[in-house]
């Protein structure tokens, strides 16, 4: 079965179409399972920090909170910034942890059947007045989490750095040019970004 995503990004970009035939199916699949308030905490939780480093700090974090799965915003609101920052959890993460906790009860994060409600636009101004969560942690949810097909992440280092493998650039390109030149991908930026992902970590497979 064909991906409508894939067949319009070979159809308006022949640069990327080589990227895509040799990357193959495109295999962004979102986290349907997963509430935004909960992708919101792991996020913060990764931020500046390396996969492994960051997967042991989080699972510590879960931990703190004996017979539950993921922690309940109350659980969290109610846990004082030690408890959290025994995790491993810098000061500035665990205050930001505490007020997507705090918007959730307060209803300013939605749940997933609310948020469905919402545009892109309307999630990435709602959310970004949460601390510690800026436009970036926004658009990871949109994307990995709610599944939106037309989010292009363009201040994403690893997306840049795709889109400069893809067209020979020594430089990256700056975020209002990737924005510009984007507009081909349209209605699919999101299945774009992961391609450039990929012509990213091809580059450096091929590096080594």
């Amino acid at each position: 079965m064909k991906n409508p995503a894939v067949e319009h990004l070979l159809r308006a970009d022949k640069k990327l179409a080589r990227v895509i035939k040799q990357a193959g199916p495109c295999l962004l699949k979102p986290s349907r399972g997963t509430q935004p308030w909960q992708a919101l905490v792991r996020s913060v939780a990764f931020q500046q920090l390396n996969g492994n480093a960051a997967q042991t700090i989080f699972n510590r974090f879960l931990a703190l909170f004996l017979g539950t799965k993921f922690p309940t915003p109350q659980q969290i609101v109610r846990a004082s910034d030690e408890k959290l920052r025994c995790a491993g959890l810098s000061r500035a993460k665990a205050t930001a942890i505490k007020d997507i906790a705090a918007k959730t009860i307060s209803g300013v994060v939605p749940d997933r059947h609310a948020i469905a409600k919402l545009s892109d636009a309307e999630i990435i101004e709602r959310l970004t007045t949460i601390r510690g969560v800026g436009p970036w942690t926004v658009e990871m949810l949109l994307m990995f989490t709610l599944g939106r097909p037309d989010v292009l992440p363009v201040t994403d280092y690893g997306v840049r750095s795709g889109f400069a493998v893809v067209h020979g650039l020594k430089e990256l390109p700056l975020p209002k040019e990737l924005l510009a030149y984007g507009e081909r991908w349209r209605p699919h930026r999101s299945a774009a970004a992961w391609y450039l992902w990929r012509a990213a970590d091809l580059a450096k497979e091929t590096a080594k």
